[in-house]
């Protein structure tokens, strides 16, 4: 009976459920708690089961779940919810992801720092991808394999024992106390991985931040195929040509990057980064046995760049993370020199990770100078030629420059760039990423795909689809967005010639440096630095507060970037700077202009903001 009450209700949420729940990255940023996220969604949720209420109306004012698709959203959250009603098990010990790899490498990595032992079971067999060899040499993970026929005489484990299973229906499954952590597989939609027993809960939100960090969560779409499943509909893949889309999108990379290298396609930017860092910590094994590897990170750029270069570096015994002093009174340029430098006296590798423009505050190095800081020969201790540079390029702020090309700015050195695809080659409709190579890096992209795959973190069918509509008007799209963007930017210096704005100047936006978005530091008083801190913080969110409340069609609390239509805000200390120490943390407002958007009513706001203060 309580199965049926479950698939019953679950088949009117499938039926009356917002469009927008398939549709959007990130639903309902009207209503979005940042601090509730986790929770909130499935709470009310479940009143509204326990009510059997599956209106329309009801859904809809139903808040967002977790943030963005990588951490959760309205549907996984949902099926998670469903096999754990389905199994007795609580909603958060069920957590799904669009890779059928790292459930597994989130578990290893749990028990590398408890130093527990691990058994991988499998019933019919390993996914082809799954290179244990690998995993154990590149990740560090420790753990033993075994095929087993009889689920019924699973003999006990001193540690944690994984049960992987490659049956594609999803539903109640009949666990034995012996197995800790069941890993669903589905060839087409990703797997669902099951926490057995209260012992293991505190595997949960770490497993839940390597699904936010490494990878992505099961997309909407393939949440709710999936969740079709369980109601006993049928699954079917879309029968647009993969291939064609895969092509289309290769074709665009190439001409907006004007480069001869192929391009690798990640379920999301930071899937993108974890392949691209794993892969060069491959091939550094690999090229310079014995030399440790130094990850080169600016500590206040993006959250998930931070956070994963640390991460990744916390596994390795041989890999470290060095701050990168890039923004404010700090020159990009003189940091790098400084850090290789000490780098190559210490005979160590070095990977470079770096967001140009910088965010948030939007500043743009002086090329000739990088230029010629990332060639310059170096040399050990010992007097010997150092290791040079690898410069892991994060620019998704400005896809439309061609870092990469053959004759590009950085051609001297051996340049990766990867772009976020949630932001302008979607345009906000898909998460996505991809990175390209230079001529002289090239020979990396080999690693980087073999990460890639091993960690499952390829882009979705309905991404490359998205990505094929979309990114063949990126470049417009940036050029006008960044025209209202500048106007946006001309009318708030005249409106409040007290505020700093961090933008680009004209003279970068004529060599192609055209971000549309800004960071805005409004003026502030008080007697002291900490009243004055205080003052401009209250009015960060009372602008933010008006523009969201007198414009709720357009303007919106996110953190996104490269959208279609409307204006986003945010304030980055507390979204994108999240894991950032606190002393790196900007308390400024960011904001992110789209090509189509009401500019003169928000015009109009911000001039009823500045009477008022």
């Amino acid at each position: 009976m309580k199965e049926k009450n479950v698939l019953n209700y679950l088949e009117a949420v499938l039926k009356n459920m917002p469009n927008d729940w398939v549709t959007l990255t990130t639903h309902r940023l009207d209503i979005y708690n940042e601090e509730q996220a986790k929770t909130q969604f499935l709470r009310q949720f479940e009143n509204l089961y326990q009510n059997n209420n599956s209106k329309k109306e009801a859904l809809s004012a139903l808040p967002t779940a977790f943030d963005y698709i990588r951490l959760g959203h309205p549907l996984s959250s949902i099926l998670e919810w469903t096999i754990a009603r389905l199994n007795d098990l609580k909603p958060q010990n069920v957590i799904s992801f669009s890779s059928r790899t790292v459930p597994v490498l989130a578990v290893l990595r749990k028990n590398l720092f408890t130093k527990k032992n691990t058994r991988i079971l499998y019933t019919e067999e390993l996914p082809g991808f799954f290179d244990a060899d690998v995993v154990k040499r590149v990740y560090g993970y420790n753990f033993e394999i075994k095929q087993i026929n009889n689920l019924e005489e699973i003999p006990e484990f001193d540690g944690s024992t994984i049960l992987i299973s490659q049956k594609t229906d999803f539903g109640t499954v009949d666990l034995p106390a012996t197995v800790d952590f069941f890993i669903q597989i589905h060839p087409q939609l990703g797997s669902i991985l099951l926490v057995n027993g209260d012992q293991n809960d505190d595997y949960v939100s770490e497993i839940q931040h390597v699904r936010r960090r490494e990878t992505i969560a099961m997309t909407p779409a393939d949440s709710f195929a999936a969740l079709q499943l369980i109601t006993g509909k049928s699954y079917k893949r879309s029968q647009n040509d993969l291939a064609v889309n895969k092509a289309s999108v290769l074709k665009s990379i190439k001409e907006i990057t004007a480069t001869g290298s192929k391009a690798l396609l990640a379920s999301s930017g930071l899937s993108m980064q974890y392949a691209i860092m794993m892969g060069l910590v491959d091939s550094a094994l690999e090229k310079h046995p014995g030399k440790d590897i130094k990850f080169i990170v600016p500590p206040n750029c993006y959250g998930g760049t931070n956070d994963q270069a640390r991460r990744v570096a916390a596994c390795l015994d041989h890999v470290e993370v060095v701050d990168l002093l890039v923004d404010g009174n700090n020159n990009m340029v003189d940091s790098i020199d400084a850090v290789l430098e000490k780098i190559a006296q210490q005979d160590a590798v070095p990977y470079i990770i770096a967001e140009i423009p910088t965010n948030p505050r939007v500043e743009v190095p002086n090329f000739d100078n990088l230029k010629a800081v990332l060639g310059k020969a170096r040399e050990t201790a010992n007097g010997q030629p150092a290791i040079d540079p690898v410069f892991i390029l994060d620019q998704t702020f400005c896809p439309n420059v061609q870092f990469p090309a053959k004759d590009g700015i950085l051609s001297n050195t051996r340049v990766i760039s990867y772009v976020s695809g949630s932001k302008f080659p979607s345009g906000g409709k898909c998460t996505a990423g991809y990175c390209v190579a230079n001529e002289k890096a090239e020979g990396l992209l080999d690693k980087i795909d073999r990460h890639l795959k091993l960690c499952d973190n390829e882009a979705t069918h309905l991404q490359v689809e998205i990505l094929a509509e979309q990114l063949p008007s990126m470049n417009q799209r940036i050029k006008e967005a960044y025209k209202n963007t500048r106007e946006f930017v001309n009318y708030i210096h005249e409106t409040l010639p007290g505020a700093k704005i961090n933008f680009v100047s004209e003279e970068l936006a004529s060599q192609g440096f055209t971000p549309s978005v800004f960071s805005l530091d409004l003026p502030t008083k008080g007697d002291t630095a900490e009243e004055r801190e205080t003052y401009k913080r209250a009015l960060n969110q009372k602008l933010i507060g008006m523009m969201i409340s007198e414009i709720p069609n357009e303007s919106k609390y996110c953190v996104s970037y490269g959208q279609l239509k409307g204006c986003y805000w945010t304030i980055p200390a507390t979204s994108t700077q999240g894991t950032t120490k606190e002393d790196d943390k900007d308390y400024i407002a960011r904001v992110s202009v789209s090509p189509d958007l009401d500019l003169e009513r928000h015009k109009q706001v911000f001039s009823d903001f500045v009477a008022q203060i």
